[in-house]
């Protein structure tokens, strides 16, 4: 048994402190720094404040935790595993940033049930926070009524530095005040240190100044003394303080000691991102008296701790309560409530997407975009959405329905600004929260500007909706630095990130239908600005195997032509011409390669058969990728250069997109 000699509030704060000191000892890895000297302001916060059930971490109505600081992530394990996570287990603490375990080297919120959002790279978790604290301000205005409130919960953040000097923290947490979401509040655990030494070295700038400036609500609890710890009661005040701040977001600027209790690694970037060493650990010990062996925990801390689990299980049950008689008085709202938030779709709902045949005349598929989420927009409430700035080049705009905005939760349209790395990452949290399907928009040349939070949708399992416009070459006159030719192949390659590029009207419905489907995996549409026939063959079906034969001639074909997106239709035009003289053609539309990659061999033989080794691809971005299509005996019509500032007409000829060029291609590699 272990044995207190401390008060035990210092016992609590420092179990947090030596868990993580053992782990990242144990691993030889990992950043003991932040939880040594974060860890008073993290018991208050969870000790104190946050609502929320060990027992089911689910529970939809609990207040979200994002460690934006992710790389101080033994911070949160040693809270989870104190507080009675069965998610977090001692033995998981021991086995931190080992092979498979649940305690990865920073929060994934696909590995460790209880980790709201995967943090890591800076300011993308409190860029996280802000798409939370939307959503809850969203629900809440959709279903709480003047006599029953079933959302009502807060979104705490802990910051750090690095998360500040990041661009898209500035992004979010600009909009975040413009919105005056009340019930964000993020804990900056100022600790005056980053990797390379003292951050005078890069960033002295006044940081509550600049969110003052933000409209959002400032507080200091100040600390300048470093054998002195932080002050748990000054911290409560200032949670208690930002709590009646209704119409603003809060920041509590928290100075801390990184590394507090390690008497030579202190206020030291060593204390920042590496073990602190045996002989340090032990005069860490000594410093802060704590008395026991590594991953020993004293029973009265741990008992103290172990009441979240009871408090946590009466708050979900009052909760139960409330929501019970809000169904008895509510029934239609109550059902929507339970459908969205269990991430269950209406029956039918896809029958609304919009259908093509060829007589239907030529439009562009950001168009077909537009009329695509209207349409859902009808039979899925929980659709919500917007464009950084662009709505009515993106088609995004959502016909009726109000504007996100301050004193408007209730909203359906989101206005982003000009912030895409923000909008993605905002995107993300909202549809962590849960109850909700997100989409954003810009033009894709600027998804490079957006690329840390599309890769984290993937990574994190989050089905985020991307509506990306303007999609080659073919936009023309503003030139190359709008030109993304580039961009849909580095946009391949991210892992788990389907990347649809619609021929037509029917294939722009088959993307949504994939899209919507698609909760644990983002789906990244790359729409035409210019006009494109709607195809005979195409289909809402076909596009969800990814490629598919639009027309053939029967039997073993001479060669096969493959198109996708926007130049799919110069490949039916020239099969038109190839069979005129005597040749057999295949058409394939191949929208998705992803899809594509996931049907089975015999599907996807059935589409590219091995015998057939003539293969032409069209595609007005670079060549890089297809080989593994094509073959050795394969040939593409890509550009791989830059683009160039004319007509787009004028551009899609320079560079080959004719189906005469087509057809000359075609019959070289026909010989």
């Amino acid at each position: 048994m272990a044995v207190a000699t401390q008060p035990l509030e210092e016992l609590c704060i420092n179990s947090i402190r030596f868990l993580a000191i053992d782990a990242v000892e144990k691993a030889k890895s990992g950043h003991p720094g932040l939880p040594m000297g974060a860890a008073p302001m993290a018991f208050v916060l969870w000790d104190r404040f946050m609502r929320f059930n060990p027992k089911n971490p689910k529970w939809f109505n609990r207040d979200r935790f994002v460690l934006s600081a992710g790389h101080g992530c033994m911070l949160q394990y040693a809270l989870m595993y104190l507080t009675g996570y069965d998610s977090v287990s001692l033995d998981d603490i021991k086995q931190f940033r080992q092979w498979e375990s649940k305690t990865p080297g920073h929060p994934e919120n696909f590995v460790t049930e209880g980790v709201e959002v995967t943090t890591g790279p800076l300011g993308q978790g409190i860029a996280n926070a802000v798409g939370l604290a939307m959503a809850e301000a969203h629900l809440a205005a959709k279903f709480n009524k003047p006599d029953n409130t079933i959302v009502d919960h807060y979104t705490y953040v802990i910051m750090g530095d690095g998360c500040h000097m990041e661009g898209i923290s500035g992004e979010a947490c600009s909009l975040a005040g413009h919105l005056g979401l009340g019930k964000l509040i993020a804990l900056y655990d100022d600790n005056h240190i980053s990797i390379e030494g003292d951050t005078n070295l890069a960033f002295t700038e006044d940081v509550g100044k600049r969110f003052e400036a933000y409209n959002w609500h400032v507080i200091t609890v100040d600390n300048d003394a470093l054998d002195q710890d932080t002050s748990i009661e000054a911290v409560h005040k200032a949670i208690e303080e930002a709590k009646k701040v209704t119409d603003k977001p809060s920041m509590i600027k928290v100075r801390t000691i990184i590394g507090y209790g390690s008497p030579n690694k202190r206020n030291s970037y060593s204390a920042h991102g590496a073990a602190l060493g045996g002989a340090e650990v032990q005069a860490t010990r000594d410093f802060l008296k704590w008395e026991y062996e590594p991953f020993v925990i004293p029973d009265d801390a741990l008992a103290h701790f172990r009441q979240a689990v009871d408090r946590g299980a009466q708050s979900e049950q009052e909760w139960q309560q409330a929501f019970d008689a809000y169904k008895a008085a509510y029934p239609a709202e109550a059902a929507e409530y339970e459908r969205t938030v269990a991430g269950q779709l209406p029956e039918g709902w896809d029958k609304v997407l919009p259908t093509y045949s060829p007589e239907d005349k030529a439009d562009s598929s950001r168009n077909h975009s537009g009329k695509c989420l209207n349409a859902l927009a009808a039979v899925l409430p929980e659709l919500i959405g917007g464009s950084a700035d662009l709505a009515s080049s993106n088609m995004t705009l959502l016909k009726g329905e109000k504007d996100f905005q301050k004193g408007q939760y209730e909203g359906r349209n989101l206005r982003f600004g000009v912030r895409e790395h923000g909008m993605g990452a905002i995107a993300n949290g909202m549809l962590l929260h849960g109850g909700l399907i997100p989409y954003c928009a810009t033009f894709l040349v600027f998804a490079d500007y957006m690329r840390g939070a599309i890769r984290l949708s993937a990574l994190s399992e989050a089905g985020v909706i991307y509506v990306m416009t303007h999609d080659s070459v073919a936009l023309g006159e503003d030139g190359p630095t709008h030109q993304p030719v580039e961009t849909i192949a580095s946009l391949r390659v991210i892992p788990d990130l389907l990347v649809i590029r619609p021929a037509d009207g029917n294939e722009t419905s088959g993307a949504y239908k994939v899209a919507i489907e698609s909760r644990t995996r983002p789906t990244l549409m790359a729409l035409s600005r210019q006009n494109l026939p709607n195809l005979a063959g195409s289909s809402i079906e076909g596009t969800a195997k990814g490629a598919y034969i639009l027309s053939d001639d029967g039997g073993t074909p001479d060669i096969i032509l493959i198109g996708t997106g926007g130049e799919t239709y110069l490949c039916v035009d020239a099969a038109e011409k190839l069979r005129a003289a005597g040749n057999k053609v295949r058409v394939v539309s191949m929208p998705c390669w992803e899809l594509f990659d996931l049907q089975d061999a015999a599907y996807r033989e059935s589409v590219f058969p091995k015998a057939v080794t003539k293969r032409l691809a069209v595609e007005a971005a670079v060549s890089f990728g297809w080989g593994r299509y094509l073959g050795s005996e394969g040939d593409s019509i890509s550009i791989d250069r830059f683009g160039a500032s004319a007509p787009g007409p004028v551009v899609l000829e320079k560079f080959g997109y004719t189906v005469e060029n087509v057809v000359a291609k075609a019959q070289a590699l026909l010989g």
